[in-house]
């Protein structure tokens, strides 16, 4: 056996394997486990005697063994490049766990030793949640709540694409509030941050499990409904133009808030990059008719 000068001894390296913070297996090359240190045993909540001689793919979530099997058969074909990989494996609590493993190929050595693979497997759930949380920002408005334009574009066409699919139509809600500028200008701008989450609320509270509400800046918010008639849109525009009839409570004063509300319709079965653009035009031309409707109406 050929010895690397400053290598450790064998007493030493098994005390690495046993320590390491994060979780190491050593499997045969077709992946069943044959050692684990206690790092991996406790992340997935089993002991080392009920892992060993076990499949990886065993432990890996359902959704994911497909993407795993192939991470694997990668491996195999390039033995010289090691492979990551980030899954789910299934706890024996059941509780899912989110992991990136990095695997090596050793082969078989002059000395006699098997080939095969080294897996280092590194928890990644505080990452993951990091990367949900940076997600869901870049997607919401960060004062209501509501999806961004962002997301109110990637809803409208995944609505556009289902049309186009199952042949229903599509409804776009366009929604402005009607004074909202004399709020800022005589109350300041914190309140109309405060009409602009109460409004926020009353929306949500008129929408079906199907609709996206969003806002697109502004004062300007929208509703995408999926499988919607234009009668069915223009029910819940009137349900909405109940919801806001009331005065909005903002700390304590009582705020008197309109809404000017325009709807574009596409009908099923309709491309989606072709309908895209004008219904969200129409709605928005719907909804400045509205206005000046409402600018030009008698006061009762």
């Amino acid at each position: 056996m050929i010895e690397v000068a400053g290598a450790l001894p064998p007493a030493d390296r098994r005390s690495v394997f046993a320590n390491a913070p994060m979780g190491i297996a050593l499997t045969t090359p077709a992946g069943l486990l044959v050692d684990v240190n206690p790092a991996l045993a406790a992340m997935v909540g089993r002991s080392a005697e009920e892992l060993h001689g076990r499949s990886v793919i065993d432990l890996v979530h359902p959704e994911g063994v497909l993407a795993a099997q192939e991470a694997h058969a990668t491996l195999t074909a390039q033995p010289d490049r090691p492979m990551r990989h980030e899954t789910r494996l299934r706890r024996a609590d059941g509780v899912d766990l989110p992991v990136q493993i990095t695997a090596s190929w050793v082969a078989q050595s002059d000395e006699g030793q098997a080939a095969h693979l080294v897996l280092i497997i590194e928890d990644i759930t505080e990452r993951k949640a990091l990367e949900g949380q940076l997600v869901h920002r870049s997607l919401h408005d960060p004062l209501t709540g509501l999806p961004n334009r962002l997301l109110f574009h990637d809803r409208l066409r995944h609505a556009l694409d289902r049309g186009r699919r199952e042949d229903t139509p599509t409804c776009v809600l366009i929604i402005d509030l009607d004074g909202f500028k004399a709020i800022n200008d005589e109350l300041g701008h914190p309140m109309g941050d405060l009409a602009l989450v109460s409004f926020a609320e009353r929306l949500r509270s008129v929408l079906r499990a199907s609709d996206t509400a969003a806002r697109l800046g502004g004062d300007e918010f929208s509703i995408v409904c999926e499988n919607t008639e234009r009668a069915d849109a223009q029910a819940l525009a009137d349900r909405l133009r109940t919801a806001v009839t009331e005065p909005l409570e903002l700390g304590g004063t009582r705020v008197p808030v309109g809404i000017s509300i325009g709807i574009g319709t596409a009908r099923g079965g309709e491309q989606p990059e072709e309908v895209y653009e004008r219904v969200v035009r129409a709605a928005d031309d719907d909804m400045y008719a509205d206005k000046a409707r409402r600018r030009t109406a008698p006061r009762r």
